[in-house]
């Protein structure tokens, strides 16, 4: 079949596209050229390969030859990974955002040959219908205006650029430290969209959003006795969102959002970066509140990135799709195919002995358990998404059995799901390694690693960090992404700010120096390349590349947060881990950079809100002295409980302690006391109180700080 100039690149959503009628050509100055030499205007269509509706699109108008027709006559058709070039992704979508009121995937912008976009949308489908104008339509038009009126195009593509570049120009920095009370507020705007009975901050759709529930676990620290309800709605939302189908009861793992506002039928795309930051989450809620359902859901979530996720050498994949092959009919594709069942397939597997038991605790029905509401184009008719309609305690009590026989069954039950589940055609797995992504990934593994029992976890850890250090550090700086080999896109803000979190987070739970020394690094290259020295902050991207338009300074935390947000806390992290003034000061002045959103709409930037909380935290390290196995038990005591704002360093006795030391005058000569294998010192400022002995002594020492 003959193919087009995607054939050559490796982003997994160019490949699917590579035999599509379309002329398509990946973004660069050839196609811009194109474009200027015969005075077409760009078609840019951004997207990413695990998308639904960018899957739909495809199927109804690019692999459509009249379609094709239109694109190829009458536009230079431009393919973008959204991923691999979030740069690009954000200035049109800002575009698509300020002009159209909204914005989503598969992103449809047209553009001059300059660049400047002058309509854009979304996904428009293959004919009139519903008010909307079909896409044909769409090129007729645009392609007739262009022809007739290029000159308006043209202007208004520069005004809206201008208005733009106006309207994201950054505030003027706060004079001092934004003081504690927006985390105060955090609470106040975010109770307002609260949902009290299923969880979550807003109506349907619900997508789980980390930052947020770590900033309201942070509130009761900053105010006592105050934030207690703002703690509990952050519980209580995760409880709700494992239980419900955005979970994955059988293979582990979140789906990306809930399209009902029960949290029971997922968008069933799974993000390397939800399971990270909710891993996170799990682990946080587990050492608040020792529940060992958040144990068992970091768990299982961490447990399907090793054995899904995960590259032969370390890395972890980008995702894997909501859609996949219909096991009947393997032609066909539909959404969730993989994840949901009938109540004769269940019943079949089970048999008598467990089905009932099983049906009964995941809500299954006979006719499919989605409601209309949830499934209005009847994709799931008949079908079940597993989700905790009753819990064990409350099953075995209605049933008259014992707790431990209904867990044993159900147990035995999801196992023998998952086997059979593994014999369908997987979802499209996306196997491109992004840096950022990584980075989060190895902040879950590495604060899973003590909290959780899993030395497992904290190997993966080091693994993934040694992968990117060996194929995506080059040259003093990072590259964004690979797939067999690395990609041609730099490194952007939040690949540096999401992997000096997880190096720092490594160093704190493995004591291996070189992930400290490698974070003060990628900090030092992060603030030349990204740092807006007249306000603050970090812009998302470097100067110097005529193809972007805008260089955007990000204020707000969603499904991923801002670079500056978690910069902020990096630094602040970095300073006293090194005892670094520098590093200390350019955090605060991260956080006086935002005092004006911070103190309008808290609520936008809760990883803000988290290193906020951590300027405010009276400076405390605990020291592990002694080799890294002999001081295992005290790492665990340590992880044990939810102190974010501990700073842990490790007097080993080796060249790491030495390399500390000499930033850090208190930890020379640090040792166990005679005759001790192992000691932890709790310090205040880098003074220390006498050393902790035994486990439970640390634990007690830290119960009472």
């Amino acid at each position: 079949m003959k193919q087009n100039l995607l054939s050559a690149e490796t982003s997994p959503y160019l490949l699917q596209h590579k035999e599509n009628p379309v002329a398509w050509r990946p973004w660069g100055e050839a196609a811009f050229a194109a474009a200027r030499a015969e005075q077409k205007p760009i078609f840019l269509s951004i997207g990413y390969s695990t998308c639904h509706w960018c899957h739909v699109m495809a199927h109804e108008s690019f692999e459509n030859d009249a379609t094709a027709a239109l694109l190829n006559e009458a536009f230079i058709s431009i393919k973008l990974d959204r991923e691999e070039r979030p740069d690009i992704d954000r200035v049109y979508m800002a575009y698509v955002q300020a002009t159209t009121g909204s914005g989503g995937w598969p992103m449809s912008v047209f553009l001059t040959p300059d660049l400047e976009p002058f309509y854009g949308g979304t996904y428009f489908p293959p004919e009139d219908r519903y008010g909307r104008p079909g896409f044909p339509t769409v090129l007729r038009h645009l392609a007739k205006v262009w022809q007739e009126d290029r000159e308006r195009l043209v202007a208004h593509g520069r005004e809206v650029i201008a208005a733009l570049r106006e309207h994201t120009a950054p505030a003027a920095p706060g004079s001092t430290l934004p003081g504690p009370e927006p985390l105060r507020l955090l609470w106040a705007q975010a109770a307002g969209g609260y949902d009290a009975e299923e969880g979550g901050f807003s109506p349907a759709p619900k997508f789980p959003r980390p930052a947020l529930l770590h900033a309201l676990l942070r509130v009761e620290a900053r105010f006592p006795g105050s934030g207690a309800e703002a703690r509990e709605a952050a519980l209580h939302t995760l409880r709700r969102m494992s239980a419900g189908g955005m979970y994955d009861h059988l293979g582990g793992g979140f789906h990306r959002y809930s399209v009902d506002a029960y949290w029971h039928v997922p968008h069933f795309e799974k993000m390397l970066y939800d399971q990270a930051q909710l891993a996170c989450t799990c682990v946080e809620a587990y050492q608040l509140t020792g529940e060992p359902g958040f144990a068992a859901t970091a768990r299982e979530t961490l447990g399907y990135v090793l054995t899904s996720l995960t590259h032969p050498e370390g890395g972890f994949y980008a995702a894997e799709d909501a859609d996949s092959p219909l096991p009947e009919d393997p032609t066909q594709h539909g959404e969730g195919a993989f994840y949901t069942w009938s109540q004769a397939e269940i019943e079949a597997l089970l048999g008598p002995e467990h089905a009932p038991l099983f049906l009964r605790a995941y809500g299954v029905e006979p006719q499919g358990n989605a409601r209309p509401e949830s499934d209005p184009h009847g994709e799931l008719t008949g079908k079940n998404t597993l989700y905790r309609a009753v819990e064990d305690a409350p099953l075995a009590a209605a049933l008259g059995k014992p707790e431990a026989e209904v867990a044993a069954s159900l147990a035995q039950s999801r196992r023998i799901l998952f086997a059979a589940r593994a014999q369908r055609p997987r979802p499209h797995l996306d196997d491109k390694i992004l840096t950022g992504w990584n980075g989060l990934a190895l902040s879950a593994f590495a604060r899973a690693a003590h909290a959780l029992g899993e030395p497992s976890f904290l190997a993966a850890a080091e693994a993934a960090a040694r992968f990117l250090h060996t194929h995506l550090w080059h040259g003093g700086r990072l590259l964004r992404s690979h797939r067999g080999t690395p990609g041609s896109a730099p490194g952007f803000a939040d690949d540096y700010a999401f992997l000096i979190q997880g190096l720092l987070d490594l160093y704190e739970a493995g004591a291996e120096i070189r992930w400290l020394q490698w974070a003060a690094e990628l900090q030092q290259v992060q603030d030349t390349l990204f740092l807006d020295p007249a306000h603050g902050g970090y812009y998302s991207t470097a100067e110097g590349d005529p193809s972007v338009l805008l260089r955007l300074r990000e204020e707000h935390d969603a499904a991923e947060p801002a670079p500056s947000s978690v910069a902020a806390l990096n630094l602040l992290r970095l300073g006293r881990l090194l005892g670094e003034p520098a590093f200390t000061q350019q955090g605060d002045a991260t956080l006086r950079a935002f005092a004006e959103p911070l103190a309008r709409a808290p609520h936008a930037l809760p990883q803000m809100l988290v290193a906020l909380s951590f300027a405010y935290s009276a400076p405390t390290e605990l020291v592990l002295a002694g080799p890294v196995a002999a001081c295992a038990p005290f790492q665990s005591a340590r992880a044990a409980r939810f102190l974010p704002d501990l700073t842990l360093l490790h007097a080993d006795g080796g060249p790491g302690q030495a390399w500390l030391a000499e930033r850090l005058p208190f930890l020379r000569g640090l040792t166990p006391p005679s005759g001790h294998s192992a000691a932890a010192y709790l310090c205040k400022n880098f003074t220390c109180q006498l050393p902790a002995l035994t486990p439970e002594a640390l634990a007690e020492s830290l119960y009472i700080r």
